[in-house]
């Protein structure tokens, strides 16, 4: 799925693109001549798309140390899901991940560190399609992607049997459960803060266990361990460890590249 609709292409002709990029019509034509620059030909007149003008020139602004923008890693930063994991292991790509969080891999993506990031972010305004707004809205990304990889299912993780009878975000709440939280900028954290704020509750009603668990995984273990009753992860990671899950919504799981 591209992050960008073009709804009509602005075509300048020879005159203004001339005087758009302050050439001489002569050496205009010197670079069409040349193909060096991007243009079509219709009926017998040469226009120039203005987009592709503007990303033909950023492509050759000069660097202060001449040298060309490192290559990114080989790495997919931002979130974890086991499925990704799966799938990049028996595709045999060779490209690793480097779970930290959505926020935190999308940093790292726009500073061209990592070819990729897998992101669910989550927001109070439109949160169905917070993934896409967050990129369509960074100047940096003109040329990026989004890829929907999949949607899953998100909830409470709860200890096998659910001792503590909870059924809801709410229950969990008023029952002090122990929570497990995701570091500041995990998709995960930035669900339980959006749920939080729709239930009418704030952070600091939560019984927090510290610290942090960086995915959802080490949440699991830390529940199967005795550390704390419950936190935000998927149902694949509850299944996989043999835990409760209390669905509280669905949600996109996609690829920025």
């Amino acid at each position: 799925m591209q992050l960008y609709a073009v709804k009509y292409m602005q075509l300048l002709t020879t005159e203004e693109t001339a005087a758009y990029l302050r050439l001489k019509e002569r050496k205009l034509y010197e670079l069409v001549a040349n193909q060096a620059i991007p243009c079509t030909k219709i009926t017998g007149r040469w226009l120039f798309p203005k987009a592709e003008l503007d990303r033909w020139l950023a492509g050759g602004i000069a660097r202060l140390d001449a040298s060309a923008p490192a290559e990114p890693m080989p790495i997919i930063g931002g979130s974890h899901d086991p499925l990704l994991e799966w799938a990049l292991r028996e595709s045999g790509c060779g490209l690793a991940t480097l779970s930290e969080g959505s926020e935190a891999g999308l940093t790292r993506f726009i500073a061209g560190e990592v070819v990729a990031a897998a992101i669910h972010l989550h927001a109070v305004a439109n949160d169905n399609d917070a993934n896409i707004e967050t990129l369509q809205n960074s100047a940096r990304l003109r040329d990026a992607v989004l890829i929907n990889f999949v949607r899953r299912e998100q909830g409470l993780l709860l200890a096998r049997g659910n001792p503590l009878g909870i059924e809801s975000l709410e229950q969990a709440v008023q029952r002090s459960a122990r929570f497990a939280l995701r570091p500041k900028g995990a998709g995960a954290q930035l669900l339980l803060e959006l749920l939080l704020f729709r239930a009418g509750l704030r952070s600091s009603d939560l019984a927090v266990v510290n610290p942090p668990c960086p995915t959802g995984p080490d949440i699991a273990q830390a529940i199967r361990a005795g550390r704390t009753d419950c936190g935000i992860a998927t149902r694949s990671v509850a299944n996989a460890a043999a835990l409760d899950f209390v669905s509280l919504t669905w949600e996109w799981f996609d690829l920025a590249v």
